[in-house]
């Protein structure tokens, strides 16, 4: 099964359509099977006096409140219209993560066939529920969470409807960019194993490296922040990918899904007609004479094979030679 790559553009339109639907082609020309946006009301999200992150003071006005911010990244609903016709036109799966019931609901009229629950909400009861029973598919993400909260979360969704085989959760980590030491990528197996579920990791890192690690280790779903160029204004831009970096991802990817294989070890394909070229036979050292004995002072292990097997050569030795061999002839 091919592993399911999310482009996040998440904010990084800047609330600007053009800006996303060029992000949309970027996305697109990468070879990524969805990109993802999101959605909120910001009176719902947000309280009037909530702080930003530390990150956020860093990339976007410090004078300005988490609200304003926020509210000038917020997509109306003819926007998602227009975003979802051109995703169609780009044969790309749109996807958008909601942060609010509202938002569920718009979402869902929308008909999105995958439901994406940020880290942020894996504690929010009546969001849980809400997704949980409208039994789509889900993708889970657990940034700041604990195993017995993964547990929680997911006994809401399937309590609520959603069938487990439905659900993917993804290892996160939610601080932008996330430092490598704090990655704990073995985590995302324990959650696999823990929940026998498919896993996956949604990723905060600078670089790709930790994304192709995440494949070789089973994740089915990668999840990665992408942007037009990492010095624009706002929140998300510095921890996000380039248009080349996600290009370069996604083949990454694509090859490490291929190289993993069928776990069965044996020749392959390719390097089968080696095996003449590159074993070994036993031949004659020095000329031997009809009736002569075998021994390590006449006979000699070198390429090609198709003669006896080095592994005969006990058996070889001590016996006597039934005709005449030339040097490096194979006995």
């Amino acid at each position: 099964m091919s592993v399911f790559i999310i482009a996040e553009a998440g904010v990084n339109h800047n609330g600007s359509i053009e800006l996303a639907k060029k992000l949309i082609d970027v996305a697109t020309e990468a070879g990524v099977d969805a990109v993802k946006f999101q959605t909120f009301k910001t009176e719902n999200l947000v309280s009037i006096n909530a702080q930003k992150a530390t990150y956020q003071k860093k990339t976007t006005d410090a004078n300005e409140s988490q609200f304003d911010m926020i509210k000038k990244l917020e997509l109306d609903i003819d926007t998602h219209h227009e975003l979802i016709t051109y995703c169609k036109s780009k044969n790309i799966m749109f996807l958008s993560t909601p942060f609010d019931l509202d938002s569920i609901d718009l979402l869902n009229e929308l008909k999105l066939p995958i439901f994406k629950i940020p880290s942020g909400e894996i504690t929010n009861l009546p969001y849980l529920r809400k997704i949980g029973a409208l039994n789509k598919k889900v993708i889970l993400s657990t940034g700041m969470a604990d195993i017995g909260e993964i547990e929680d979360a997911l006994d809401i969704l399937i309590s609520s409807g959603t069938l487990k085989e439905n659900i993917t959760i993804l290892h996160a980590n939610t601080m932008y960019p996330t430092p490598m030491e704090d990655v704990n990528l073995r985590a995302m197996v324990t959650i696999g194993n823990t929940f026998d579920i498919a896993y996956g990791y949604s990723d905060h890192t600078l670089g790709i490296e930790v994304d192709i690690a995440a494949v070789a280790m089973g994740a089915s779903c990668i999840e990665k922040h992408f942007t037009l160029d990492k010095n624009m204004e706002g929140p998300d831009h510095k921890a996000s990918l380039e248009p080349d970096e996600l290009k370069n991802m996604v083949k990454a990817i694509r090859n490490i899904e291929l190289a993993m294989g069928s776990k069965v070890k044996k020749p392959s394909v390719s390097e089968t007609p080696n095996i003449a070229i590159a074993r070994k036979s036993i031949v004659a050292s020095c000329s031997i004479k009809k009736g002569e004995t075998f021994s390590e002072n006449n006979l000699a292990i070198k390429r090609p094979s198709g003669g006896i097997s080095p592994m005969r050569w006990d058996e070889i030795i001590g016996t006597q030679a039934s005709k005449d061999y030339g040097e490096d002839e194979l006995i």
